[in-house]
């Protein structure tokens, strides 16, 4: 889950609620898709029926099922989440492609670990976290990915 916004108040009496965004504008927001309320640990999807810009970083927003002030002040505080699946199926295959630490050749990425939280690039008999940390640059046209690699992460 990738937290966009967070619930600020209710607004009105017919379930409206002013959420400050974080990262994201109005318009990254999909009203097709679900947005999520984290309930005691677990998401819980709901539809934005109605949603209305206030400024640049507020705005708005009727969720299905939150149809009354009692029910909005219920989820007052709350996070509002995206489902983060959506990103990693646009994630890059690196598969091929040579890796450099700085300025100099580590090998060549034979695949991707997908371990939960931490996936790493399978080079020779090691294996690189891919962390934003430490990416430099990727170039799709000449298939190199350039990281700025801790000190002993290869050795």
């Amino acid at each position: 889950m990738l937290p966009v916004a967070k619930i600020l108040k209710s607004n009105g009496i017919e379930g409206d609620v002013l959420i400050g965004l974080s990262g994201i504008d109005v318009e990254g927001i999909d009203p097709k898709e679900p947005v999520y309320v984290v309930f005691d640990g677990l998401p819980v999807p709901f539809f934005i029926e109605k949603i209305s810009p206030k400024g640049s970083s507020k705005a708005i927003v009727h969720l299905t099922d939150v149809d009354s002030l009692q029910d909005a002040e219920e989820i007052v505080g709350k996070e509002i989440c995206l489902d983060a699946e959506e990103d990693d199926e646009a994630e890059e295959d690196f598969t091929g492609w040579t890796l450099y630490d700085g300025d100099t050749p580590v090998g060549t990425i034979t695949g991707i670990e997908d371990i939960p939280g931490n996936p790493c690039l399978c080079v020779g008999d090691s294996l690189v976290p891919l962390h934003e940390d430490f990416l430099v640059h990727a170039d799709p046209e000449t298939r190199r990915l350039v990281m700025n690699l801790p000190d002993g992460l290869l050795n």
